[in-house]
């Protein structure tokens, strides 16, 4: 209390000083010798100026000098060079605001980032626009809004206090905890860390450990860390598994009323082999030239009422988030993996979409319906795959009455691709990382998990109903969540053309905005290139994220004038949604007063909150994959890989392994001569030697370092 007290009076008396004695601004080191303030004492001074301009009582101009506020500069928020944005930290301590509507970030160096932390809400003065080509700079007025309220990261302690580094090294402060504080966590426990006070430029934030996830070492506590870092609810409040228990296990005879019955036709899911959460299924007939597919997908909406404690848990939720060692459903396990999973040889309702298909892949006609089914084989996609390539005798004798139906899965399935992909549809086809744990949770082996033409029928079906249910919700005008995949930005293709150009590769673009066959053309161009997967990835980063709207305003990577997602209800909060809007239409309910009324009043938010649900649970999941795959080469230190140069930057080549595991060669570690980038040709050549290296090259690596913490993989040319 004292101390705040003499912090206080200190601002005072700088206050007072500076409306009798500043005749002009000034810069710090001109106030410190005007109070006769040394070098080694500046440190209370910079933070007794920074929590005066925080308070927006002192104002700092582009040139980095101190006014008393005044009727002047009252406004100065309104200036054309002041803006309002979001901080990204750097580890090294700068960083860079993001100012909504505008592309480019602003880089803030670390003196000018004042008491700014990751994820803060800033005001910020733009030193230098950018115009003359180099990035837009800036420095932070004011923090008006804190972006994080605690942290996820490792105690240490010592013998009268303890700090908290986080393990997101974008927030590169470490977070004082005072001794009553730990609430009795030991060093090397992964910690949650409410923060009590930011802090100022000199001074560390002060926190209070909230939670102990439990020892570093202990199984599943790097993935718990990470859950919580991202804010992943993970744990079921009571009122919502109390809500779930009282949902029956079993269909009810009530329920069965209206709906069209298709028990009798032949039906099978396919989906992973540890998969349980199983939402949809196919049934299949082709009689005359004509597929009859049926694409039936569980009937969520049936047992989760808008609104419902579940309802509104699955809305914050908005995903279930699929990590290295666990899944964190977005409906209670009952319900996932119970009533509204279609399991085998049970009764299940569902909402089907049912279409005509002729031999060219058109649509002749198609029925959205309420529906009960009855799957008759749960299947995986390995044995499918094996049974359609024959490489499985045992398969294909346990499952000889569904021979045919795979088959003919597969010949639709092809006529839809062959359809799509002459409309100019891109396909990106990367191998997914499959990463093998051991029962306590470490990293035991990384392979690629590829796709086959198994799952290519899942895919294409799933495509194709999603197409249908969008364009009969659009062209009937009805309120909708649908999934939008913007065209990309013209600049930003201009730039991976130009770099593809310079690879050798022959480019072509006949208007200024690029057309998804012309992305489609290109990626074949390069098939069985040695760059073919990083010359795909480049142009996949170049693409916009797909995200949920109201609007329809198509699918650029699909090249699809319509399209939302409607095949995962049990998963993803759109599909429940949109389920509970095609329910209401078809029992006409939107005759009623004020029901669309209702939809038009909450689909924008539920768009917004489903399209940042994702991005969060990608990232987490993304981290997840890097933490177990940095784990998994700890254990291989010192061994040779054989790798394909993945990128190249100025500061050194990313390799990619077989196993999917991407690590740096650093520059400098290239020894034999001294390298230079090439930007334009993505290249590093040896200015005395000539030797160059180039993406999609082979090389020999050894593991040199492995860091869990940062996960991260460093390697050295073997």
């Amino acid at each position: 209390m004292k101390k705040q007290t003499i912090f206080e009076s200190r601002k005072k008396l700088l206050l007072d000083m500076m409306g009798e004695a500043f005749y002009k601004p000034m810069k710090l080191r001109e106030i410190a010798m005007l109070l006769d303030i040394r070098k080694a004492e500046r440190g209370e001074l910079c933070e007794v100026l920074e929590a005066l301009t925080e308070e927006g009582k002192v104002f700092i101009d582009e040139k980095g000098r101190y006014h008393k506020q005044n009727k002047k500069h009252s406004l100065v928020h309104e200036q054309k060079n002041v803006k309002d944005g979001i901080f990204i930290g750097h580890p090294k301590g700068f960083g860079f605001v993001q100012i909504q509507g505008e592309e480019e970030d602003v880089f803030i160096s670390e003196e000018d980032a004042g008491s700014a932390l990751h994820q803060d809400k800033v005001r910020i003065m733009i030193k230098n626009t950018g115009n003359d080509g180099r990035r837009a700079e800036g420095r932070v007025l004011k923090v008006l809004e804190r972006g994080m309220k605690e942290i996820v990261g490792t105690y240490h302690s010592s013998r009268d206090y303890g700090f908290v580094i986080s393990d997101n090294p974008k927030f590169s402060r470490d977070i004082f905890i005072p001794r009553k504080d730990a609430g009795g966590a030991r060093h090397g426990d992964k910690v949650v860390a409410a923060i009590t006070d930011y802090g100022t430029r000199n001074k560390s934030p002060e926190g209070k450990i909230t939670e102990n996830l439990g020892n570093i070492h202990a199984p599943g506590t790097d993935i718990l860390a990470i859950v919580k870092s991202f804010g992943i609810p993970s744990e079921f409040p009571d009122k919502v598994l109390n809500q779930a228990s009282r949902v029956p296990d079993h269909v009810l005879d009530a329920d069965r009323d209206g709906r069209l019955d298709l028990t009798d036709l032949q039906t099978v899911t396919i989906d992973g082999e540890d998969a349980k959460d199983l939402d949809d299924a196919i049934t299949l007939i082709k009689e005359d030239g004509i597929y009859h597919l049926g694409v039936h997908i569980a009937d969520v909406s049936n047992y989760v009422q808008g609104g419902s404690a579940l309802d509104r848990e699955a809305l914050r939720r908005g995903t279930s988030v699929y990590l290295a060692d666990r899944v964190i459903p977005m409906l209670p396990v009952r319900l996932s993996n119970g009533i509204c999973s279609l399991n085998q040889g049970e009764d299940r309702l569902t909402l089907s979409c049912l279409m005509d298909i002729d031999e060219r892949g058109n649509i002749l006609s198609h029925r959205i319906a309420e529906t009960i089914i009855r799957v008759d084989e749960r299947m995986n996609y390995t044995d499918v795959k094996n049974i359609l390539e024959d490489t499985d005798a045992a398969a294909k004798e346990k499952y000889k009455e569904l021979i045919p139906l795979f088959f003919c899965m597969a010949e639709l399935s092809q006529i839809l691709r062959e359809k799509r992909h002459s409309r100019g549809a891109i396909d990106f086809d990367f191998p997914e990382s499959k990463i093998i744990l051991s029962p306590s949770g470490r990293a035991v082996d990384i392979r690629p998990y590829e796709h086959n033409v198994a799952t290519r029928i899942i895919e294409d079906f799933m495509l194709m109903a999603n197409e249908t249910v969008a364009e009969e919700y659009c062209t009937g005008a009805f309120p909708f969540v649908y999934r939008t995949h913007e065209n990309p930005d013209p600049d930003k293709v201009e730039s991976l053309l130009t770099l593809i150009h310079n690879q050798g590769i022959r480019v072509c673009k006949e208007k200024a905005e690029i057309k998804p066959r012309e992305i489609q053309q290109l990626l074949e161009s390069i098939e069985g290139t040695p760059n073919e997967a990083q010359i795909s990835r480049m142009t996949l980063r170049t693409m916009k994220q797909a995200r949920y709207t109201t609007q329809c305003s198509g699918h650029f990577g699909l090249a699809a004038k319509y399209y939302c997602h409607f095949t995962s209800p049990i998963r993803r909060y759109p599909d429940l949604q949109i389920h509970r809007i095609i329910k209401d239409n078809l029992r006409g309910r939107f005759d009623r007063p004020g029901k669309r009324e209702h939809y038009e009043e909450i689909l924008e938010e539920v768009a917004r909150a489903s399209s940042a649900a994702e991005r969060r649970a990608e990232e987490a999941e993304r981290e997840s994959d890097k933490l177990k795959k940095a784990e998994y080469m700890s254990y291989h230190i010192g061994e040779t890989f054989e790798g394909i140069i993945s990128g190249i930057t100025g500061w050194g080549l990313y390799v990619e392994l077989e196993n999917t595991v991407e690590g740096l060669v650093h520059i400098n570690t290239l020894w034999d001569d001294y390298y230079i980038f090439n930007s334009d040709k993505l290249e590093l050549s040896g200015e005395m030697t000539g030797k160059t290296y180039r993406l999609g090259q082979k090389v020999k690596v050894r593991v040199e370092d492995a860091d869990i913490f940062l996960k991260t993989v460093d390697f050295v040319l073997a």
